[in-house]
């Protein structure tokens, strides 16, 4: 591990100002930091510790709720507001990680993680431009069972690790930071980055910018939602498809729809051209099959994950199908 100096911030405005030179990284749960850390792949000279940020799930005035950056995941997931009006974003959470990681994990920390990809944590034998930018991609011609079938480049084919963050993106999320500028809003959409030629960069966050809240808009069939996660092995394991959708149904016919993939992409993947796809359109299997694949029309897939189009449309498929028919577990 890099010898690094550690301070702790005491409020935002303190935590801007220490973070503001680069070279500085924020330190949440450390959940995923500290094992970058550990693996050299992170290298920070020094650590802002922001864990002692305010904590808080509130109401707002809009009926939906702003959750601070320092609220622990465990708490986010057992919160009756959540469990009730976007169920999708607690099972998220339950599917992400163990009971240990996940009272530890932070919300701010969550949207932070960086991808799981081998050869980014193989600091000493791959090539990562992710890691190291210009140095190549060993996940292209390596073992790529994981790795992205859509927004991927020839710079880099990783994905996003998050489940929280699919669910967050199908809600339509809202950021808010605040940094050396002052604070703006970000829309969940537009805080990762697809990898393009710059896949070093995961968010379109500035150095010192550090996340004080996410708020949920209100979702008037929030409640109609839910989270399904394919993975290898029932426990702990990155999505190999996850899915995170809510519906809301005009009889036969299907009124709104909101969809979120994970595991395909460098971020989480909002499916816009799936939900125009169903929306008006009747609530059947095959119409959900057929809007799965109308989204993943252009998908590159590589060697080892040509499956993971027609596994992430089967598993759309049961999902809404769960959803209209009134199932949400």
């Amino acid at each position: 591990m890099t010898p690094f100096t550690y301070l702790r911030a005491t409020d935002a405005s303190e935590a801007v100002r220490l973070g503001a030179d680069a070279g500085t990284a924020f330190l949440g749960g450390g959940t995923n930091l500290v094992d970058l850390l550990r693996e050299t792949v992170a290298r920070p000279e020094r650590l802002v510790d922001v864990s002692a940020l305010p904590a808080t799930i509130e109401e707002t005035d809009a009926g939906g709720l702003m959750i601070g950056a320092a609220v622990r995941n465990t708490a986010l997931a057992e919160h009756r507001a959540v469990r009730t009006r976007y169920p999708m974003l607690a099972r998220a959470i339950l599917a992400g990680a163990s009971a240990q990681i996940r009272n530890m994990a932070t919300m701010g920390g969550n949207l932070l993680q960086r991808t799981r990809c081998t050869y980014f944590y193989d600091s000493d034998g791959s090539r990562c431009n992710k890691r190291l930018p210009g140095s190549g991609c060993d996940a292209r011609e390596g073992f790529n069972r994981i790795h992205a079938v859509l927004g991927a480049s020839e710079a880099c084919v990783a994905t996003h690790p998050s489940d929280m963050c699919v669910a967050l993106a199908a809600l339509d999320a809202i950021v808010h930071v605040t940094g050396p500028a002052g604070p703006r809003s970000i829309a969940f959409g537009d805080l990762h980055r697809l990898p393009g030629d710059a896949p070093d960069r995961d968010t379109t966050l500035t150095q010192g910018e550090l996340i004080q809240a996410v708020e949920l808009p209100p979702l008037d069939f929030g409640g109609t939602s839910t989270y399904r996660k394919v993975r290898d092995r029932a426990s702990y394991a990155f999505a190999l498809i996850s899915v995170a959708a809510a519906l809301r149904r005009d009889g036969d016919r299907i009124a709104d729809v909101r969809i979120a993939f994970g595991g395909v992409a460098h971020k989480p993947w909002r499916a816009t051209k799936a939900e125009a796809a169903l929306r008006g359109a009747p609530a059947t299997h095959q119409t959900f099959l057929d809007a799965a694949a109308l989204e993943f029309e252009e998908a590159r897939p590589l060697r080892d994950n040509a499956f993971k189009p027609a596994l992430a449309g089967r598993t759309l498929a049961a999902v809404l199908q769960a959803l209209a028919s009134g199932e949400t577990t």
